[in-house]
């Protein structure tokens, strides 16, 4: 019985010794808050990474960065989940909140701190104006000239630093008859822009949906539909040159399968190399104008982004084409793509030291068409999902950042329910001109 005694004794005492040995081996790193969601007047949302071998969190809220200025009662919580919902705080008041991984009697370094401005009263969104916050980069705004006036005008100046003609500034409108040239809508864009200090982004040069019948069908051979191009862009560049700051020199040249060249009329009269083409003449027509290359789908179809660093990006680089920057449309979802992937496909663009522009943004919320109205429950998925695309863009190096422009100012202005065939409600403010949730999401994607 004794010599039972001695063995339990030092079992308990191994076991022991095992257990001081893991507490002291338990590392704990830091937690990132890398979400406010759920923002209102009097209360918020603050999601954080979950840490390997955290037991619990404890939070900190305060009215100063340094946290001097702690509010009650959340001078220290304590939760075991990877989010806390604060409630009861103060209206119109900014807020800095941090947090710390525990396990037993350790505990991490405190995370980094977050800041966050409770709206004035619910369902009053901020009405900072874009610009103002986004100090590193262009934020851009697509219009047409029969907007440039009342309620639109007012907004454009005070929100937008640059503007994209949605269609004025295409082919088919500025070059509608063989011989003859229309630039009377391009010219009020550019004189608006001018006028009130903002920049223009031409959109687009050669895109086949924007191609006149007459180009179409031009009956003249392969070597004069190409001086027919050529006539057409160093026309047009040299007509703006100095006062449009970019171009999207092509549009949508490769297709949704396999990442292929898409089949148009360009392809088929001047062979793949029309696209390089393009740039080379743009270039020589203006040699300070910005050249970017544009399309649809590249945040997340690889095979298509693939298509493009291939036949464009890999191409003109071998071959000494000039090549400024890729533009990411980013008409997207609420429901994706994810921030991760988003952030992928951005980096290989940065990687190869070129400008990125997200150029055409909007989020559907109805895309299934499961809504008849909007909800409260999509609109700040949605204002997630714009915070979540303006987060992506603002963490990219500084060299490589152009603009982040928004595809149309109201939801009864966007091009999506024409084409899908049903309602949606994916800009940033509503029919009547009231700045929505998916505005705050944008704001609060520059947050630091």
């Amino acid at each position: 019985m004794k010599r039972i005694l001695i063995l339990l004794s030092a079992l308990v005492t191994l076991l022991s010794s095992c257990e001081d040995n893991q507490v002291q081996e338990v590392t704990l790193s830091s937690p990132d808050i890398y979400k406010i969601s759920n923002l209102k007047a009097s209360s918020f949302t603050a999601d954080w990474t979950s840490i390997v071998n955290a037991q619990s969190y404890e939070l900190n809220l305060a009215t100063d960065a340094n946290f001097t200025n702690l509010v009650s009662p959340y001078e220290s919580v304590a939760t075991k989940e990877d989010s806390y919902h604060f409630e009861g705080v103060e209206n119109g008041q900014t807020f800095y909140v941090r947090v710390k991984a525990l396990y037993k009697d350790k505990s991490s370094d405190y995370s980094n701190s977050k800041s966050i401005t409770t709206l004035e009263e619910d369902g009053v969104e901020p009405d900072t104006p874009l610009k103002d916050v986004a100090t590193t980069f262009r934020v851009g705004m697509a219009t047409i000239v029969n907007r440039l006036n009342g309620t639109h005008d007012e907004i454009y100046k005070r929100e937008y630093n640059q503007i994209t003609a949605e269609w004025e500034m295409k082919m088919n409108i500025m070059y509608p008859e063989e011989g003859r040239y229309d630039f009377t809508l391009a010219d009020q864009l550019v004189e608006y822009a001018q006028n009130n200090n903002m920049e223009i982004h031409g959109h687009a040069l050669i895109w086949h949906a924007a191609t006149p019948d007459w180009v179409v069908n031009f009956e003249g051979t392969d070597a004069e539909f190409s001086d027919m191009v050529e006539d057409y862009i160093k026309t047009t560049v040299t007509r703006y040159k100095g006062k449009v700051l970019s171009w999207d020199v092509v549009n949508e040249a490769i297709d949704d399968v396999g990442g292929n060249y898409r089949s148009s009329v360009f392809l088929d009269r001047m062979g793949e190399e029309y696209i390089a083409k393009c740039f080379q003449w743009a270039r020589e027509a203006d040699p300070d104008v910005l050249l970017f290359y544009n399309d649809y789908n590249l945040c997340w179809d690889r095979t298509k982004l693939n298509g493009v660093i291939d036949k464009v990006i890999t191409n003109f680089k071998t071959n000494g084409i000039p090549l400024d920057g890729i533009g990411f449309q980013m008409h997207i979802g609420y429901n994706g793509p994810t921030k991760t992937k988003i952030a992928e496909h951005t980096k290989l663009i940065t990687d190869e030291g070129l400008l990125m522009h997200y150029s055409e943004l909007d989020v559907k919320i109805n895309p299934d068409n499961d809504l008849t109205t909007p909800t409260e429950e999509r609109e700040f998925i949605q204002k997630d999902k714009v915070r979540e695309v303006v987060e992506v863009y603002n963490a990219i190096p500084e060299s490589s950042k152009f603009a982040l422009t928004i595809w149309g100012l109201k939801d009864d202005e966007s091009w999506i329910p024409s084409v899908q065939g049903h309602d949606d409600w994916p800009l940033l403010y509503d029919n009547n001109f009231t700045i929505k949730k998916a505005h705050t999401g944008f704001l609060e994607g520059l947050q630091e």
